[in-house]
């Protein structure tokens, strides 16, 4: 399965990224893993240049485009639609049962030895 996705390259602490055409099980460090450039995106400076019409193009052909691309072709108007949250979701802890699920609580337990002794 193809994936739209971003590539990270530049220096340390100074983050720039490529907008790739990759297949979504290869590593995206390694050069030359992907199809075609399909434009870039500078964060620090907030500069994108996108290539609509072959964004369009793969995704005609059917690949699939990343959360943060999702969001970026939204706001340069390439593709309409609604943003996606791509922050990570936070695990809600399960619901872990009692180990006596069972049996009545001591509670109840107390309770009705109660109702108990005061009918005798």
């Amino acid at each position: 399965m193809l994936k739209i996705r971003l590539q990270r390259v530049g220096r340390k602490n100074d983050p720039s990224f490529r907008i790739v055409v990759a297949e979504h099980t290869t590593a995206a460090k390694k050069p030359g893993s992907f199809l075609e450039v399909l434009g870039n995106y500078d964060p620090r400076r907030d500069t994108r240049t996108i290539n609509a019409a072959r964004v369009k193009h793969w995704m005609e052909r059917g690949a699939q485009v990343s959360g943060t691309v999702h969001n970026l072709l939204i706001t340069e108007k390439i593709i309409s639609g609604e943003k996606r949250n791509v922050l990570p979701r936070k695990t809600v802890p399960t619901k872990q049962e009692e180990p006596n699920a069972g049996e009545p609580k001591e509670a109840e337990v107390r309770e009705e030895t109660l109702v108990a002794k005061e009918a005798a």
